[in-house]
């Protein structure tokens, strides 16, 4: 079969003919890749950023995006059938450690991250997964679009989510950065909280996006980042919260301007860093919050406002022959929404 595989770091990705896996274990699935997202992290794969995180061994198929239809399944699979259209869930977890037990599958210590931590993923014609990392969409729905919802989209649910708990009637929340997971997560806050949502980007075409997809107000960040737009329309007070889905470059620092007193910085983008003095954490009691992926329970509830249609994706796709030029694209910010590849 054909893979899209990383060989060497800071090198264009290579497309190999490999052998296509099969199922070794009873929970185990093939499944048929009809689509797989292009994410940001796969670009910090081949710049090497988690190199020294996961220490994964090359090459491997990367991609963690993935939706397709089973092909085989283990003997133990009995709540799945060959033939189902499926989306999955980035992470394979052991399903046994406190963790998992919990509902907080993300931070199982011994699960595995096809795509990202050696493990091939799903920029290729067929993954072999868990079948307990699959989720059954219904038949009549185009599962190509939907790739992203399976890191993106449960990324940005998961981070509205966290915050949704401190949100009331009257309260605001700065959207940074209205891309790939951007564009979710302001749908997920008009879906889920009452929040009044300003959506802030560099891109003119991006704010256009924010408010067909909901957003209250939108903001250009101009010289100061937006900051002083943002402070005008609260008042000078600040928000009660900011989503952060670009986290490098000067947007940490400007998030913590943009926040009021007892506020919060929700971490979703990284790539960056921030300083800030502890007397200012403590004088504005201001919480700040990281974002890892998002749980299966978290997955499932996002497929069904999918289904519902009160989450919408955007998406362009590519021939996965092509997933040097989307990623190049991507890294250009020429990527409306999000890329999806599509095996032939």
């Amino acid at each position: 079969m054909k893979a899209v595989r990383i060989h060497e770091y800071n090198k264009p990705l290579s497309l190999d003919e490999v052998n296509k896996p099969r199922v070794s274990g009873p929970y185990d699935i093939v499944v048929r890749i009809r689509g797989a997202g292009v994410c940001r992290t796969d670009l910090h794969i081949i710049e090497g950023v988690w190199k020294d995180v996961l220490n994964p061994k090359l090459p491997f198929t990367i991609g963690h995006e993935n939706v397709g239809i089973i092909e085989e399944k283990g003997n133990a699979v009995d709540w799945l059938d060959v033939g189902d259209q499926v989306i999955l869930h980035p992470y394979i977890t052991c399903r046994h450690c406190r963790a998992c037990r919990s509902g907080n599958d993300m931070h199982c210590p011994y699960g595995k991250f096809p795509g990202l931590d050696g493990t091939d993923g799903g920029y290729a014609e067929y993954l072999r997964t868990s079948a307990f990392s699959a989720i059954k969409i219904p038949k009549g729905i185009d599962i190509i679009p939907m790739a992203p919802l399976a890191d993106a989209g449960i990324t940005a649910y998961h981070a509205v989510k966290k915050i949704s708990q401190y949100l009331y009637p009257g309260s605001i929340v700065g959207v940074i950065g209205v891309g790939g997971l951007g564009h979710i997560g302001i749908q997920a806050l008009k879906a889920i909280t009452p929040a009044r949502v300003i959506a802030i980007d560099i891109s003119e075409e991006k704010t256009k996006l924010a408010k067909e997809l909901g957003a209250d107000e939108v903001v250009i960040a101009g010289k100061d980042s937006g900051v002083s737009d943002v402070l005008k329309l609260t008042d000078n007070i600040g928000v009660d919260a900011i989503i952060d889905f670009v986290g490098e470059h000067s947007t940490p620092q400007n998030a913590l301007r943009m926040i009021r007193k007892g506020g919060i910085y929700s971490i979703v983008g990284y790539g960056g860093e921030f300083k800030n003095s502890t007397l200012d954490f403590i004088n504005r009691e201001i919480m700040v919050v990281g974002n890892l992926v998002g749980t299966y329970n978290e997955l499932s509830e996002l497929v069904t406002l999918y289904v519902q249609n009160k989450v919408k994706l955007k998406v362009k796709t590519f021939p996965l022959e092509e997933a040097n030029s989307a990623l190049e694209e991507l890294k250009a910010g020429r990527i409306l929404g999000r890329a999806v590849l599509v095996p032939s």
